[in-house]
């Protein structure tokens, strides 16, 4: 018979409505405006209550805070009645938890959130007469509406109806994605029609009504959840989650109260549920729920224990992976494991990065050696172009480590199986369920998919319709995956050993790139550019607090802190509301001024006084030579210790002096000199340009260069007839996801900056020559300072913009006359190559790619890198590198970029290639100038540890965790395998262990005298606890 499919629908929304017996409104509503964490603080507000009439007033938003609160007593009428208690507003659409939310708290115990998805809550399974209830409501209006109605109801609850509703829906919703002619499906059709002509719905609550319920539910239970059930041939494990965004569409004040509602529903329904398992990541979120509701917390804690919640996810907060340092990944995992490990005793073994914008190749090797063993995410499965053709494999980084890795399959419920879109908010629910398993790629080694369900980012998590369908497709009902409730943590162990030595398991080699979000390499550059600071100043901090023995760890720490988290994918990236980074503005201001002045009060005590001296002071891991700005230094020349002179040039922002051979995490004090020799200046203007002694530079009337010819290599640097540093504003209205996105038709349309408001050079010395151009494009103003090295081959272009535009972004391009198919691009610990054609899909969609501190383009025996202080993203199409500068999108913030900009990048043209000639080298000193401080330091020329390998780049050097000793961190940066030595300058070398990541020993090291060597691997990270006699 036709729609007997509709029927039987039909008849399950009149049961779900049926199951509502009664409602009656809760009166003697009252209300305060303001934010209270607790009823007893609403109380002690000196702001009035005020009765709120449900049918006519409202309450006003947007992004307000309102307490409501009133006493319901349980009627005769409910007596031995289940009672719920339902809040709503008029919203009845879910949109990102940008809408009302309520946290529950009934006779002064806080009780579960409320939401959208969560509009109900149980309150006694069996209500008492004359019990009297009192419900406190911290309310929040969201930011979606000025005007909102607020209704709370009493609601009595038919628990049997609810059963046979369940019973009956459950297998039914699995249809959909079924064959119609499925023998399956037709075998539970029939059942499902014959349960539903065994009820008699003609008197609803009638005896015949129960007595046809329960007729119907013995008939179901022994024909379906008995002979039907028992299958595992598919098999779903399913993990209660809640995806919380730690800022986005809200500030992080707001995610505090977003972790105290899921969680606490988390906490209700497991009260309710026994089977029900929940776990959440981020010890961030963990930290804001322990200081604000320690009781709460505490109910946690005590649910880990028995099992059934599970604190998992490796990092402090879900951060963003391609714009975080590799030291500050490291501190991710650092201190996210250390919180799990000290509040729960549990050591995660898995980084879940869900909703992440795309994976490092570094990241393999930094999981690993972090104690982490296995990695998940959804969020590939957004990509624009291609698919990844696995959802379960190895995942190799760069230095050949390797990851177990899982992708979750879950689709949308009602999604099409063309769409390759999965989420990590997953419904548990049948037709979700079996589009996961449909949509799984790897059948021929894994019967057994990971599910994470619920809705996230405030949205409560899991709800009460997913957890009666779980106890219903647990018994596993033929023809739809068997659902198990299941920490993800064992689903990986299970998953590893039951596919382990398959060779049919494959391996995907290098990074993830994520086909989409492009844009975030460059979004609010204000703020990259702080945290880039920060990262600089913490490491700089670090190795002084080593170098004086002294320790600010608590400080540090908090530092430390606030700084990961930022990094959390929607603050680093720029994607969140304006707000947000009004916060991040202040936080950053003050961590830059309170580690500068750690950062010479340390630097100060490596001093003694000396007259006419001024000190310089190297915190990189090699030997340096570089142009040191000296701040108010009226000398004309400097000297050092074997009488060697460097010249001294004033410029407005200070002096400057190119200075050889400071030491690799050291220093070197010179004299003051009043007069300096007569040599000949090695730089020189021309009428056209200007002649170094490593190039000869041709600059037009627009200062636009059209040559650069390398007088070393005797070769142009640039395309004939095209020009170097054109600044060019593209229009840039994405399809979708503005503040994220970048899409490929980008370059349509573009408006060069050609013309020259002004140009000038301002400087000419002995150290350096200086052109200073403004231009102004469409509203914004763009002002640089080009310098000319006479001891370097760096170009650097500091650069100042007041950006007046939305939806366009400027890059800065450099046609550069090599030939290359492919491009090296900086990751964290190391480099890859990417393809900068357009071959196949997956390397089109690569059309803008993340670099950390400088990519590089070379062919046989030249090349040319480009290197920035705090940007990272690049594109390199037919030679033409560029670095994107600006973005300047309007959603979610409307005015994001449009403000001043200060950035610095540098154009490093140099003979053979980047690993030969210090491309490295340079990008650091870029980024962390070296120290000046009137004085004689008490070291002078002696480097703290240093290395007798260019290759081996020594980023860390830091006080121990647990105070025993001191942690060195290197790594290869060249690709080679390495046989190096370390040299400490002072005292003798007590002991040195080998340890992870994570600070633990792992092998003791022989040492001799002030040395170790250690063999490294190409791209290997290795660190070192030192103890020094």
């Amino acid at each position: 018979m036709r729609f007997i499919e509709d029927r039987i629908s039909v008849i399950c929304n009149e049961l779900k409505e049926l199951a509502f017996v009664k409602k009656e409104p809760v009166s003697g509503v009252v209300y305060k405006k303001g934010l209270y964490f607790y009823p007893h603080e609403a109380d002690e507000s000196a702001e009035p209550w005020e009765e709120f009439d449900s049918k006519t007033m409202h309450w006003y938003g947007p992004d307000k805070h309102y307490w409501f609160r009133a006493e319901y007593t349980v009627p005769k009428s409910m007596d031995g009645k289940t009672l719920y208690l339902k809040v709503a507003t008029q919203v009845d659409h879910w949109d990102y938890a940008k809408n009302p939310q309520f946290l529950l708290f009934v006779n002064g115990q806080m009780t579960q959130g409320m939401d959208l998805n969560h509009q109900t809550v149980m309150l006694e399974r069996c209500a008492k007469e004359g019990e009297t209830y009192t419900i406190d409501l911290q309310g929040y209006t969201g930011v979606m509406f000025a005007e909102l109605t607020f209704t709370m109801e009493a609601v009595e609850v038919d628990e049997k109806i609810n059963e046979i509703y369940y019973d009956i829906v459950v297998p039914l919703q699995g249809f959909s994605r079924m064959q119609e002619d499925d023998k399956v499906r037709k075998d539970l059709r029939t059942i499902l029609n014959n349960t539903v002509n065994l009820l008699d719905l003609r008197t609803p609550y009638s005896e015949e009504f129960y007595q046809s319920i329960e007729e119907a539910h013995n008939y179901i239970q022994k024909a379906l959840y008995e002979d039907m059930s028992g299958y595992e041939d598919v098999i779903a494990s399913c993990i209660g989650h809640t995806h919380i965004d730690v800022a986005w569409l809200w500030t992080v004040a707001q995610t505090r109260e977003k972790v105290a509602r899921s969680f606490s529903t988390v906490l209700k329904y497991m009260d309710e549920y026994p089977e029900y398992k929940f776990m959440s990541s981020q010890p961030a979120l963990y930290q804001f729920l322990k200081e604000r509701y320690p009781e709460t917390y505490e109910k946690i804690k005590e649910r880990v224990k028995e099992g059934r919640w599970e604190p998992e996810g490796g990092m402090w907060v879900e951060a963003d992976c391609n714009l975080t340092s590799g030291e500050s990944l490291v501190r991710q995992f650092l201190y996210g494991k250390k919180f799990f490990k000290d509040e729960f005793g549990i050591d995660s073994r898995i980084l879940w990065l869900p909703d992440v914008f795309g994976y490092s190749g570094a990241l393999p090797q930094i999981m690993k050696k972090s104690g982490i063993k296995y990695f998940m995410t959804t969020k590939l499965a957004w990509n624009q172009i291609n698919k990844v053709p696995y959802d379960t494999m190895m995942w190799r980084g760069i230095d050949g480590s390797e990851i177990f890795t899982h992708l979750i399959t879950t689709l949308g419920v009602g999604q099409s199986e063309a769409d390759f879109f999965t989420t990590y908010n997953g419904m548990l629910h049948p037709d979700a369920i079996l589009g996961g398993w449909h949509r799984y790629q790897n059948k021929d080694i894994n019967n057994d998919i990971l599910i994470a369900f619920g809705y996230g980012d405030g949205g409560g998590g899991p709800t009460r319709e997913m957890l009666e369908t779980s106890k219903r497709m647990q018994k596993g009902i033929r023809g739809i995956p068997k659902v198990r409730q299941e920490f993800a943590g064992n689903y990986f162990e299970e998953l590893e050993e039951r596919v382990e030595g398959n060779k049919s398991l494959p391996v995907w080699e290098g990074e993830l790139y994520f086909e989409y979000h492009r844009g975030t390499y460059t979004s609010m550059g204000r703020n990259k550019r702080s945290n880039r600071r920060c990262e600089q100043l913490l490491m700089d901090a670090e190795l002084l607090e080593v170098l004086t023995g002294t320790s600010e760890k608590e400080e540090m720490d908090k530092i430390w802190r606030t700084v990961l988290l930022n990094q959390f994918h929607d603050i680093l990236p720029g994607s969140s509301i304006a707000e947000v980074y009004e916060v991040t503005k202040k936080e950053y201001a003050e961590i830059e001024s309170r580690l500068a002045e750690m950062i010479a009060e340390k630097l100060n005590l490596l001093m003694d006084d000396g007259q006419d001296k001024i000190s310089v002071f190297n915190t990189l891991g090699f030997e340096r030579n570089d142009v040191v700005n000296l701040g108010d230094c009226h000398a004309a020349a400097l000297t050092d210790e074997s009488g060697k002179v460097y010249p001294v040039q004033e410029t407005e922002q200070g002096a400057v002096a190119y200075i050889t051979d400071i030491p690799a995490k050291g220093g070197k004090t010179l004299q003051l000199l009043e007069t300096a020799g007569t040599a000949e200046s090695k730089i020189k203007i021309t009428e056209n340009g200007v002649e170094t002694p490593f190039y000869r530079i041709s600059i037009d009337e627009n200062g636009l260069f059209t040559s650069i010819y390398d007088r070393e290599c005797d070769r142009e640097v640039l395309k004939p007839g095209e020009k170097g540093n054109l600044l060019r504003m593209y229009e840039d209205k994405p399809m979708h996801y503005d503040c994220w996105d970048i899409d490929m038709y980008y370059s349509e349309k573009y408006w060069d900056a050609e013309k020259a408001d002004k140009i000038q050079w301002i400087e000419e010395g002995p150290v350096r020559a200086t052109l200073e151009i403004q231009r102004t494009i469409s509203n914004s103003v763009i002002k640089q300072k080009i310098h000319f090295y006479a001891d370097s081959r760096r170009i650097d272009f500091s650069t100042w913009v007041d950006w007046k535009e939305h939806q366009h972004l400027l890059k800065v391009h450099f046609p550069v006359n090599i030939h290359s198919d492919e491009a090296t691009f900086e990751v964290q610990f190391g480099n890859l190559k990417r393809k900068i054609h357009g071959n196949t899909s997956w390397d089109e969609a690569r059309f803008e790619s993340c670099g950390q501190k400088w990519m590089d383009i070379s062919e046989g025996h030249y090349g040319v890198s480009l290197l920035n202080d705090c940007k990272y993203g690049y594109s390199a199409k037919d030679s033409n590198i560029a670095l994107t500068l600006i973005k300047s999108g309007i959603e979610p913030n409307k005015t994001a970029d449009q403000e001043e900009h200060v950035f610095t990048y540098a154009l490093y043209p140099h003979k053979e290639v980047w690993c030969a000639v210090g491309t490295v080298q340079e990008a650091y000193k870029l980024n962390q100038p070296a120290y000046a401080a009137a004085g004689e330091l008490k070291n002078s020329g002696k480097s703290f540890i240093s290395t007798d390998k260019n290759n081996i780049i020594i980023e860390t050097v830091k006080p121990a965790e647990n105070g025993d000793g001191m942690i060195v961190r290197l790594y290869d940066c060249e690709n080679s395998l390495t046989k190096a030595t370390l040299t400490f300058a002072e005292g003798m070398l007590e002991s040195v262990e080998e340890c992870n990541l994570m600070e633990e020993k792992e092998a003791d090291i022989e040492t001799c005298g002030n040395s170790f060597t250690v063999s490294v691997k190409p791209y290997e990270i290795k660190t070192y606890r030192v103890r020094l006699k």
